[in-house]
């Protein structure tokens, strides 16, 4: 129906200007975090001049992504003699595309009642006729297992980037992507399989919606405080598959220059990097959705507020949708932050000790946490 093409555009143009806006911004809060931690100024020279004026907007360096943006787009594109053609230039957009196509299983609100959001209108509420939609791209009840299936993509795109380069730094650097990312995706698949034997389904609507009650009389139900050896293990797993420091070995400029795509130039190294910080977002809102409950806020209902004891605060619907996108991001944004933390605070593995971390420590963890979490949930139903 038209009405169902319409919401689903809107939730698509807004699920693109969101990841694009984290990407930007993420560019900025790396330098400028960094600067913080280290005592620094940090990004504050890209500057904007009022016409006529000699007013500089310098915006404490927010123009610095716009820079960035602007060197990549004017960058003359280099390519190496040896390279294999179609596989070079299909490689950036394998590692690209699937990172944003995560984003369209990931429930980013509750439910969207339109009719009553536009009741003010009488033609365009009677036009949606009391239609619900839930705040997700692709509601799809093996919506956890796509996300797998297309976090593995990438894993092709960085193999086949650094082998059609024709570059030995390259190529090693494939290598180590592969067998890194392979590694860790074993880790952070079992990791899932905790909340999947605790929630009985690998729909993300309904992992979301069963985070929503209280445990313990205070503590919100969200999955961080029922598997919290889970949630470090996916954490670490994520951070690892993204190849970021301390897990940057694919890319190690001190010994492969800069990696798998050592022999990009121009707006196609943009997609690798831009790539890396829209993941960071990703996995802030997978991690989100998984373990700090996605859109919900303890005590918030469809309704509007109710509080221990029967207070009640009635919201209207579009005060409670807004309410839920809102926190929403503000989690996201807190996760992308701490990720940023994370790559400023500890020094690189070394290659063997990366992989002997995850399979040695992490790949033993994950399957004890799933024993445990197995007799639990055993015990329990029994």
């Amino acid at each position: 129906m038209m009405q169902d093409l319409v919401v689903v555009l809107v939730f698509i143009t807004y699920a693109i200007l969101v990841l694009i806006v984290f990407g930007v911004l993420l560019t900025w809060v790396e330098r400028k975090q960094a600067a913080v931690m280290a005592d620094r100024i940090g990004a504050n020279r890209a500057y904007i001049r009022l016409p006529f004026t000699r007013i500089k907007l310098v915006w404490i360096g927010l123009f610095h992504a716009i820079a960035d943006g602007l060197k990549m787009l004017l960058k003359e594109d280099f390519k190496p003699d040896a390279h294999d053609g179609l596989v070079y230039e299909i490689a950036p957009w394998l590692v690209f595309a699937p990172v944003l196509l995560v984003f369209a299983v990931i429930p980013f609100g509750g439910t969207l009642v339109p009719s009553e959001i536009l009741s003010f209108s009488e033609s365009a509420s009677k036009w949606f006729a009391g239609r619900t939609y839930q705040m997700q791209i692709a509601h799809l009840d093996a919506g956890l297992l796509v996300v797998f299936a297309f976090g593995g993509v990438t894993v092709i795109g960085a193999m086949l980037a650094g082998w059609s380069s024709g570059n030995k730094f390259s190529l090693l650097g494939a290598v180590r992507a592969g067998a890194q990312m392979i590694s860790y995706e074993v880790v952070m698949g079992l990791s899932v399989l905790g909340l999947v034997l605790l929630y009985g389904t690998v729909d993300l609507v309904d992992v979301v919606k069963q985070q929503s009650g209280i445990v313990l009389g205070v503590l919100p139900a969200w999955g961080i405080f029922l598997q919290p050896v889970a949630a470090i293990l996916f954490l670490t797993a994520a951070m690892a598959e993204n190849k970021r420091v301390p897990f940057d070995l694919p890319e190690a400029e001190s010994e492969l220059i800069a990696g798998y795509f050592t022999e990009y130039t121009g707006m196609k190294m943009g997609l690798f990097m831009f790539a890396e910080f829209i993941e960071i977002a990703v996995i802030a809102a997978l991690f989100t959705t998984l373990f700090l409950g996605g859109s919900n806020l303890p005590f918030l209902g469809d309704a509007g507020f109710v509080f221990p004891g029967g207070t009640e605060v009635p919201l209207a619907h579009g005060a409670v949708v807004l309410i839920q996108v809102v926190v929403f991001l503000i989690k996201v944004l807190l996760m992308s932050s701490f990720q940023v933390q994370v790559r400023w605070s500890l020094p690189r593995f070394r290659y063997d000790q990366l992989l002997r971390f995850g399979w040695t420590f992490l790949l033993p963890l994950g399957i004890l946490n799933l024993v445990a979490t197995a007799v639990v949930a055993y015990v329990r139903n029994g």
